[in-house]
């Protein structure tokens, strides 16, 4: 047996999930009362599971280290959430989401996992639906869908420009009835900070009160994390300021393997970088691109003038204007892939038609959308199609009844009015498709241990089509871990209690006190945000949207100096015994700057471009990414004491359902 075993069920792809369910052992009713899961996170991944845990009967224990369960980052997501339902008539199935996402994962994902989550996409839409989420209607009353990148099919439900938010408060609301009838144990403002291995298998966790400082001990028979993604290892980024890796790195260093780390989203409608004051980024939801067309002057003395501040985008005529995306992908125009539409932006600015201050901006222009829905409103009406007065105030109601809330974000952030001036966007970090390795039932390498959510690395290959995230967490924990992990409690039915008092949770509580204790009594002379700072800006030229061989190695050797530096002069002021944000901080930034070289030691394996990970070395003539046969397969990392001795262990990925093409969308 390999390693790495992915227990995908025998027969054929579209009979593997049913096949798996009635084959795998099942916990009865009453017995669920017997046995304890842990739940990290509470996005729609953790905050699903939980739910749906606890609904089944058995006794879960939930954390996060916000104030209430709902300030997941699975709130940020607004775009929507794709489905197979096909309601729009327009060609869609279960095997076109399914070939949709392993196409645009550039042939990366493991394609049992896909149709899976493909399969159960239906369910979750009339599961929310039931629980009251305000999706989008049409007319008739009917659900409505729009289109979104990489795919030619309208697919994705949205409420406005709020789904994830929409889509949490109905997890939340669904937690908070299993927290009354005492089936969930809420622990809020609680950080993990280590996994408990007990004979090989998960058995609880290390947490710290992150209001009392108190290091606490909580046992279950099995632990599942749903801590989501590591994107604010490069500082700036779509994430919220909190959003962390440790959960998953504490998992990675008791024996989960960490798989594919390089493998981390750009996203191409982001609000540009404006100064080194920012400590965060903010994303416009994809669903803009359903309207706004994208464009950079075609003339180099345009674009000149405009970062000069000499020239308006309203005043450059039509035929000066360069929509590449429509030029460069005819077929796909606005809603290639994220990866493409990122790429292409940063050509057209590293080219010098950049159109803000600092040269690495591009416009969203909504004026094209807001006058044919405005000549389309004038005919319904009787009025004159021809009076642009009336036309873009009909127009402007439109696209403000689908996209108001974004419009008036940027406008707040940026103070323009996007009606009238075209957006400006830029690429940005958004999303880590790489994770914890995990098998068809999503355990980790280490019995016991599930990760669920963004956590994993399982569904989206090298890239996230769009409306993918919401999907593939609300899959996860109201339709697949429901059923897998039964197969593993089966066997803990007659185990009892799990005692905390043991030698594996003295030596647990003892390594994170230590790891606390040298934090704070480090006295050093430098902040954590400074640290965090230089990581990021290694991240972003030497790891990010291009990467060359030379500079992954030298990414290398300054993350693993910076991190010895960091442990000799970081500073955190305070005590271990309050309410600390400065040393959560620490702890987290000391778990970028090991993955940190972890991520640069991956891409500098994978001699190929896929994705989001572009290796310069390796394009077509035409500059886009060149995929290499031999690369193929999933890299899953184990650790050995530290990032620079990991060994890699490689999960081949055999396409018998999809014949692999070229990745086209022109």
């Amino acid at each position: 047996m390999s390693i790495l075993d992915s227990k995908i069920p025998d027969g054929p792809l579209a009979d593997k999930w049913t096949k798996h369910k009635n084959d795998i052992k099942l916990v009865s009713p009453a017995n669920k009362r017997l046995i304890d899961v842990i739940i990290v996170g509470t996005g729609l991944a953790g905050g699903s599971a939980a739910a749906t845990l606890a609904e089944l009967g058995y006794n879960v224990k939930s954390f996060c280290f916000q104030d209430s369960p709902r300030r997941a980052h699975s709130i940020a997501a607004q775009g929507g959430i794709n489905a197979a339902k096909n309601y729009q008539g327009d060609g869609d199935s279960t095997y076109r989401l399914f070939y949709d996402t392993v196409k645009g994962g550039d042939y990366r994902s493991r394609e049992a996992n896909v149709y899976r989550l493909a399969e159960v996409s239906t369910n979750i839409i009339d599961q929310c639906v039931a629980q009251g989420v305000p999706f989008a209607r049409e007319y008739g009353g009917l659900l409505d869908n729009r289109s979104f990148g990489g795919v030619q099919v309208s697919r994705t439900f949205y409420a406005k420009g709020q789904t994830g938010q929409q889509l949490l408060l109905g997890a939340y609301a669904a937690m908070n009835r299993q927290i009354a009838r005492g089936k969930i144990k809420m622990y809020s403002r609680h950080e993990m900070l280590d996994v408990v291995i007990v004979d090989g298998k998960a058995r609880g966790i290390i947490a710290r009160n992150l209001v009392t400082g108190e290091i606490e001990r909580h046992s279950a028979h099995a632990v599942v994390l749903a801590s989501g993604g590591y994107g604010n290892a490069f500082y700036l980024s779509t994430y919220a300021m909190g959003s962390n890796v440790s959960a998953a790195w504490k998992a990675h260093k008791r024996g989960a393997f960490f798989a594919n780390p390089c493998y981390t989203q750009i996203h191409p409608t982001c609000i540009p970088v404006s100064g080194d004051h920012q400590s965060k980024l903010t994303l416009m939801s994809e669903s803009l691109r359903n309207d706004g067309r994208i464009w950079v002057p075609k003339k180099k003395e345009d674009a000149e003038a405009v970062r000069a501040g000499k020239l308006k985008p309203t005043q450059i005529a039509e035929d000066d204007r360069d929509y590449y995306l429509e030029r460069r992908y005819p077929a796909f125009g606005n809603l290639v892939p994220r990866d493409v539409a990122s790429r292409a932006a940063k050509e057209r600015c590293d080219a010098g038609y950049g159109v803000n201050r600092t040269g690495e901006a591009v416009y969203l222009d909504f004026s094209s959308a807001i006058v044919r829905y405005g000549k389309e409103q004038a005919h319904v009406k009787g009025l004159d199609s021809d009076d642009m007065e009336v036309v873009k105030k009909l127009g402007t109601q439109i696209v403000e009844s689908k996209y108001g809330n974004l419009f008036q974000m940027y406008e707040k952030i940026v103070d323009e009015n996007p009606y009238e001036t075209p957006m400006m966007i830029y690429p940005a970090v958004h999303y880590a498709m790489g994770g914890l390795w995990v098998d068809y039932n999503l355990m980790t390498t280490v019995p016991g241990l599930y990760a669920v959510g963004e956590a994993n690395f399982s569904d989206h290959g090298a890239n996230r089509l769009g409306a993918s995230a919401l999907m593939q967490g609300l899959a996860d924990g109201y339709f697949v871990l429901p059923y897998t992990i039964g197969d593993y409690l089966a066997d803990d039915i007659r185990t009892g209690d799990i005692p905390t008092d043991t030698k594996e949770f003295d030596e647990a509580e003892k390594n994170v006190k230590e790891r606390i204790d040298a934090l704070i009594n480090n006295k050093g002379t430098k902040s954590v945000d400074y640290f965090h700072k230089r990581l990021g800006k290694i991240m972003w030229n030497k790891c990010g949207m291009s990467r060359k061989a030379e500079e992954l190695k030298e990414a290398i050797a300054e993350i693993a100096k910076l991190r010895e530096e960091f442990h000799k002069d970081v500073l955190v002021p305070g005590t271990a015994e309050e309410y600390n944000e400065e040393l959560a901080k620490a702890g987290r930034v000391a778990d970028f700057l090991e993955l940190g070289e972890l991520f640069a030691k991956d891409a500098l394996e994978r001699e190929e471009s896929a994705g989001g990970h572009f290796r310069e070395e390796y394009q077509t003539e035409g500059g886009e990414a060149l995929r290499r046969p031999e690369f193929q397969f999933v890299s899953a990392w184990e650790y050995k004491g530290k990032p620079s001795d990991a060994v890699l262990h490689k999960e081949a990925l055999d396409y018998e359902n999809i014949q692999v093409k070229e990745r086209s969308y022109k």
